[in-house]
């Protein structure tokens, strides 16, 4: 062979091989755009393997497996498979940590084969239960993603399922059915989760291609709503405009583009809201709302904000249960985390004696006792923050007047016949029980005809102390008059 022949034919193979080459990395750079970055979770597929499966018909079912898992993306973030067949005892295929991609999900089930052996289902489904699907568990399903189990089954002598599969449902796996042969409608009815329209079919082992777009569909709705969750990042716009240290928790990263601190928030497609804690007060914020749909490109929508100044307790003081001889006192916000302690200082108006109370952190009310009759009280309650800060608002409160007994009152009628006259006095061996400033004494009457009608007497006028005995309160005709 000449030089220029071997040259020409090693050209010719070198270009051979790039075509091939090239055309193999666009069919890889093909199969990764179309891929779907639909949902994350970790499905299960219990795939019966049992001498009661031809050969072509596990043939035929591990096919229609790679048409159906094809599209998917796989990945830590992503949808991750597992294979667990079924046959006198359980095998596990492969788990959920194994293939993170398409090709190696693929080659593994090319190379699968069939165990052969007792259609024993139950011993698969407890596998399933108490070690792959198991939340957190090491090679388990990841924990508070959606966990989806697909059974594929000639239908024929399936066992006791019920129980195990009703189990699994409980613990928030969706069960997803296939059956290929003559199976019993109602039992598996049973096992499925709900709506059996969708998650169980029948077809025949010929024709299994045609539900590989339901069931598909099927997976991504049970691993989440079609937008399947979004993302919120939430960023400090700058430094705390207080110009004090990070006091809160700590937060997930530092923004080198503003310096402020940043975090994330994922929340199920089917939210409307997310709430937001432990932010800094007075401080400005921006969201940034990420949407992650099935279906097509959804724009992030952003949103900025500001965090109102920080309320410190007590912001409002209230007065109730007003009595003779007490008052509650009450107060807002409750903050047990930053308060060490509440003192409540109280004394009448206007050069009282000034009493002090001390209330723990996690009470926000005290009830003032002893206090004077009919006496205006300054009351004013303060709190010592851990921070070191002091907060103080004050409130007057007034004690009830004290009224006459009626046990220290008699009736007397005065005046002529024609224009009677009621009389209430006070007994003369009675002593006044304190200050009287207004009173107001109903009065039931009857008439010569047995009619009754019902007036009172009003006393209002200077206060009597306890050497002051026998006043009157006279009534005439709806006149009130006082003496001695």
């Amino acid at each position: 062979m000449s030089t220029a022949t071997y040259m020409e034919r090693r050209i010719s193979l070198t270009c051979a091989l790039v075509i091939v080459l090239l055309r193999l990395t666009d069919t890889q750079d093909a199969e990764s755009d179309t891929a779907w970055n639909c949902c994350e979770g970790d499905v299960l597929f219990l795939l019966d393997s049992s001498g009661s499966i031809s050969s072509y018909e596990f043939s035929r079912t591990l096919g229609f497996l790679s048409e159906l898992l094809r599209p998917f993306a796989l990945g830590p973030d992503q949808v991750r498979v597992a294979l667990l067949q079924v046959g006198t005892r359980p095998h596990l295929e492969f788990g959920f940590q194994a293939h993170s991609t398409q090709r190696g999900l693929q080659e593994a089930l090319q190379r699968t084969a069939q165990i052969q052996g007792d259609t024993n289902t139950e011993a698969a489904l407890k596998l399933a239960q108490e070690q792959v699907l198991r939340e957190g568990g090491e090679g388990g399903a990841r924990a508070g993603l959606p966990r989806v189990l697909v059974w594929l089954t000639d239908g024929m002598q399936p066992g006791a399922v019920e129980g195990p599969m009703a189990e699994l449902r409980e613990e928030g796996v969706a069960v997803l059915t296939v059956s290929t042969g003559h199976g019993n409608y109602q039992v598996l009815r049973k096992v499925v989760t709900p709506p059996v329209d969708s998650h169980l079919y029948f077809v025949d082992i010929d024709d299994i291609n045609i539900i590989a777009n339901d069931l598909r569909d099927a997976i991504i709705v049970a691993s989440g709503p079609e937008l399947r969750h979004g993302l919120l990042d939430i960023r400090r716009a700058g430094p705390d405009r207080r110009g004090g240290g990070d006091h809160g928790r700590p937060s997930d990263g530092t923004s080198t583009s503003t310096g402020g601190q940043w975090r994330k928030l994922s929340r199920p497609g089917d939210s409307n809201f997310a709430t937001l804690n432990d932010l800094k007060p007075d401080t400005a914020y921006r969201a940034t709302l990420t949407p992650e749909s099935n279906l097509d490109y959804v724009k992030p929508l952003s949103v900025s904000f500001t965090t109102l100044s920080e309320v410190l307790s007590p912001a409002v003081v209230t007065v109730s249960e007003s009595g003779l001889d007490r008052v509650r006192v009450s107060w807002g916000p409750l903050q047990p985390d930053s308060v060490q302690r509440y003192q409540v200082e109280y004394g009448a108006i206007p050069a009282g004696k000034v009493r002090v109370t001390t209330v723990g952190r996690d009470r926000n009310s005290t009830l003032l006792t002893q206090l004077e009759p009919d006496t205006q009280y300054l009351v004013t309650v303060s709190a010592f923050h851990t921070s070191g800060q002091e907060r103080a608002m004050s409130v007057r409160a007034c004690t009830q007047e004290e009224l006459p007994a009626l046990a220290d009152l008699q009736l007397n009628t005065v005046g002529s016949d024609s224009h009677p006259r009621l009389r209430l006095a006070r007994l003369q061996d009675r002593p006044w029980r304190g200050p009287l400033l207004h009173s107001s004494l109903p009065l039931r009457c009857r008439d010569s005809g047995g009619q009754i009608s019902q007036t009172s007497v009003t006393h209002a006028g200077a206060s009597a102390g306890p050497e002051r005995r026998g006043r009157v309160l006279e009534m005439a005709q709806g006149n009130t008059e006082m003496g001695q």
